[in-house]
């Protein structure tokens, strides 16, 4: 029997003192590759930007002969694995006053936690990963926390190789010897993001079969920070009907921390780990910054991949975050090919993103982007 309870930041400030950590999963560095298909889906939100990426998208095809293709170039998220985890440490720190856990899960890729691990004060940073599983039409996030460091290169390997060239039979063997690995944390992330756009009820449906074949080897599902309350909600109630407990993501590309946390009296990662794989229970705390609107937050974060880092020499600009592949076959940042903004599709999509971070937009576009549906308790 697993439990859940939610705490809201708003209403349970006497609750949150009962704690003494809080646990951040599942958030981004720049050893993340992401596609660059958030620009067809940011700019549908919104009818200007919409319309200045389709505009340059037509301009792309009669030009080349065939549609742009976002999925050919990669970018990665602006922050390193010390940002990452101070910015984190900070929030809970200063805004909870609790002791903080923090696992960061970037894509297919340990090298965050593998750097973290030389420097002292790091030495016991959790080697997790957002593991991408191909199934059937689509895919699905696993975020795999704590992998044993003695062989977490040789765990990469196998989980790339299924990624690479799929099979149901080495997938159940792959979970089944990570459920039997001590101290290691199964979670499906953002189960209901129908993020291959194959239809919503089409992912339900896939991901209800995944659950019901590997479910066994999972220990939760994910509340994800940066989805909405409504596909949330739902997933809440996925994961009881499959009594596996609800844990927080907070999913964070950015520099916005993690907008939901979990809650615990334990000490350290592993005993946090024992609570939810034999414990089963979950205290899911959702922070101030999770009322904003979705795709208000979900805005600000693209401002944070666009805008310039002069803290960080060699990725100051966002051409020096985002990669292309040449016809030798390397990977290239755009800076090399293109100055200032870029290209006339980035440059538009740019120029308005800029416009709408000033003050006044920013206010405007708040109200404009708020949905009743969305309302928390």
């Amino acid at each position: 029997m697993s439990h859940t309870q939610f705490h809201y930041q708003w209403r349970d400030g006497r609750a949150i003192q009962r704690f003494r950590s809080a646990v951040s999963l599942h958030s981004h560095t720049l050893h993340s590759h992401e596609s660059l298909d958030f620009i067809p889906r940011f700019a549908q939100a919104i009818p200007l930007v919409r319309e200045a990426v389709n505009a340059q998208e037509r301009r792309y095809e009669r030009k080349n002969g065939r549609a742009l293709d976002y999925d050919s170039a990669y970018w990665t998220p602006p922050l390193s694995e010390r940002d990452a985890v101070q910015l984190e440490r900070s929030q809970i720190h200063s805004s909870l006053d609790l002791a903080a856990l923090v696992s960061l899960t970037d894509h297919d890729n340990i090298d965050a936690a593998s750097h973290l691990h030389m420097f002292e004060e790091h030495r016991d940073a959790p080697i997790s990963v957002e593991w991408t599983v191909p199934y059937g039409p689509t895919f699905f996030h696993l975020g795999i926390h704590n992998l044993p460091t003695g062989n977490s290169r040789a765990w990469m390997g196998r989980l790339a190789e299924f990624t690479a060239a799929p099979q149901s039979n080495e997938l159940r063997s792959l979970l089944s010897d990570l459920s039997a690995t001590q101290d290691v944390l199964i979670v499906f992330n953002h189960p209901l993001w129908d993020e291959k756009a194959i239809g919503a009820q089409l992912h339900r449906d896939l991901a209800l079969e995944f659950l019901n074949n590997y479910g066994k080897w999972l220990h939760a599902l994910e509340l994800n920070g940066m989805r909405p309350w409504s596909e949330n909600q739902a997933a809440a109630t996925l994961a009881d009907s499959v009594g596996l407990p609800f844990l927080s993501g907070g999913d964070r590309h950015g520099a916005e921390p993690n907008a939901v946390l979990n809650l615990t009296n334990r000490s350290s990662f592993p005993e946090f780990i024992d609570e939810i794989r034999r414990g089963r229970r979950s205290e899911i705390l959702l922070l101030s910054q999770y009322r904003e609107p979705h795709r208000q937050r979900y805005f600000e974060t693209i401002c944070d991949v666009m805008r310039d880092y002069p803290e960080s020499p060699g990725r100051v600009r966002w051409t020096d975050r985002f990669y292309f592949r040449t016809a030798q076959g390397l990977d290239a940042k755009l800076s090399t090919v293109w100055a200032g903004d870029g290209p006339g599709i980035c440059s538009a999509f740019l120029s308005l993103v800029r416009l709408m971070r000033s003050p006044q937009m920013k206010s405007t576009m708040r109200y404009a982007m708020r949905d009743k549906s969305e309302a928390l308790p």
